[in-house]
């Protein structure tokens, strides 16, 4: 692995990392909260340490796919590093394992927070709270690509090792288009809500807040009460509809805009996605109103909506207790959490795709067992899934089994109880948000031990890269063949001791 050019990579994110903790300071500024110095110092931090990893490493050509492995998983560490500064610089959140822990959650689209009180947060801070989302929503890395071509690489590995999903639609001829694409779509939908939310009675800061949370899935609010606080069905319905669009393939919601409806109708994992919609709509709403049929079916349902449409999305929005339904619901709610969204989109979870995928070729084993010389494949609408897809998904899904287990073992080893435990870890395994018991729709992660906030952020952040980004770093092999970096200052010093006649530097002009 060419480190040199992963350091290089990784100094110019910070430094566009930097750029972004400006956003907020308008807000101080309007709000008069007092955050200036922390934003500005902290984007000073993330300019200088860029800069510093610019001067002391050279850039390398031909970087491949474990340079993209690493450059992913090292810049989200680091950018929830440098998100961490603005809370813990401030003081607002004392211990920096807690603004860590914000950060990643932000940044990786959880919305699980330590935060007992939202609202003591500064105007400023609950807006980067919000924006820390909105980046990771989609990717920082696609965006990077987007708009950065001084990277100077092709940015296909760090598409392929960023975007969710096990198969990428590619939109247009070059990396770089296709990231563009999604990101004007993802703009606009941002748009469209924040100007719905403002019709429907909501300022233009909790609109504007609340369509970054709405379009990243990712679930922070700037209300301890959440999408409760508000008390209306037009806001509920508004954050219903684009919760379940962000929940979409977003290369579907461009095919829609270019009027390609036939795609966007045909696509089997939309038609799986919207079934597991409305099924565990009616279940939860007929469960729930049988546990007291006293109560009002039509709230019964407008609650089961907006609760299915934030979880299956994996935004973490409530409205309701869920908690308090009865276990049959429950249960719903915990498949849910596992599902997810879409492939392509900004939600988390296993993804409905390879539910679906899985499930084909469960019946494909059944179909061989009564026909067993008849050849047979797979299909996803009309393409034929390849064998190593198949097999991509099969090893996805006993990680994912492997990593939930193993996580929850050192959770509950803290002292954490085992449905607290468990459900902490799926619901930041899936970037979800909130859980059962302890970590629930009312409560927060504030009081679990750090070992088990250590342990949730490492999976909100294998979750977000869908765990082998993450887990591949793991792996001795991956380290063997990596190069030690070499440093710009040694290279510097060795051209200037040398001969003239011998100089590197008009050597390098003579060969361009």
């Amino acid at each position: 692995m060419r480190t040199s050019g992963v350091l290089n990579l990784l100094g110019k994110l910070l430094i566009l990392l930097s750029l972004t903790l400006i956003g907020p300071i308008p807000f101080s500024l309007y709000y008069d909260d007092g955050m200036l110095r922390s934003f500005v110092l902290s984007s000073l931090i993330g300019a200088g340490s860029g800069g510093l990893l610019l001067l002391l490493f050279p850039p390398e050509e031909d970087l491949g796919y474990r340079e993209g492995f690493a450059i992913v998983t090292l810049s989200w560490l680091a950018m929830a590093l440098l998100g961490a500064l603005p809370f813990y610089i401030s003081g607002k959140i004392p211990a920096f394992v807690d603004c860590y822990f914000e950060a990643m959650s932000g940044f990786t689209t959880t919305g699980s927070t330590i935060l007992v009180t939202v609202e003591v947060l500064p105007k400023s801070l609950l807006f980067w709270r919000s924006l820390t989302h909105w980046l990771g929503g989609m990717g920082i890395i696609v965006l990077t690509i987007a708009i950065m071509p001084l990277l100077k690489v092709g940015g296909t590995q760090l598409f392929h090792a960023e975007m969710p999903g096990p198969t990428k639609d590619r939109l247009a001829p070059r990396i770089q288009g296709t990231a563009r694409i999604l990101w004007s779509v993802y703009v606009f939908l941002t748009l469209i809500e924040m100007i719905l939310l403002m019709a429907g009675g909501v300022d233009f800061f909790d609109a504007l807040c609340h369509a970054f949370a709405t379009l990243a899935t990712g679930g922070f609010s700037t209300h301890t009460a959440s999408i409760a606080y508000f008390d209306s069905a037009y806001v509920e319905g508004v954050i219903i509809v684009f919760m379940l669009l962000a929940g979409m393939n977003f290369t579907l919601h461009f095919h829609a805009f270019t009027g390609n409806f036939r795609t966007v109708i045909k696509n089997e994992e939309l038609r799986l996605y919207l079934a597991i919609v409305f099924l565990s709509t009616l279940i939860i709403t007929v469960a729930a109103t049988l546990a007291d049929p006293a109560y009002n079916i039509v709230k019964n349902f407008r609650d089961a909506m907006f609760i299915v449409a934030s979880l299956v999305t994996t935004t973490g929005f409530g409205t309701v207790d869920y908690e308090l339904w009865p276990p049959v619901c429950l249960m719903v709610i915990i498949v849910l959490m596992f599902i997810g969204g879409c492939a392509g989109s900004t939600s988390g979870g296993i993804k409905d795709v390879r539910i679906l995928l899985l499930f084909k070729y469960a019946l494909l084993q059944l179909r061989r067992l009564v026909h067993p010389h008849q050849v047979q494949t797979i299909k996803l609408g009309a393409t034929r899934v390849p064998q190593e897809i198949l097999i991509a998904i099969l090893g996805f899904f006993a990680l994912y089994l492997v990593v939930f287990f193993l996580a929850s073992f050192i959770v509950t080893a803290t002292g954490v109880d085992i449905v607290t435990g468990t459900s902490a870890v799926i619901t930041t395994l899936s970037n979800v948000g909130p859980g059962f018991k302890v970590v629930g729709p009312t409560q927060n992660f504030s009081t679990l031990p750090e070992l088990a906030k250590i342990v949730l952020i490492i999976c909100m952040l294998a979750g977000r890269l869908e765990l082998y980004t993450v887990v591949v770093l793991l792996t001795p092999a991956f380290w063997r063949m990596a190069r030690k970096p070499s440093l710009r200052t040694f290279s510097l010093y060795n051209r200037l001791s040398a001969p003239v006649s011998q100089s590197p530097v008009l050597k390098d002009n003579i060969h361009e």
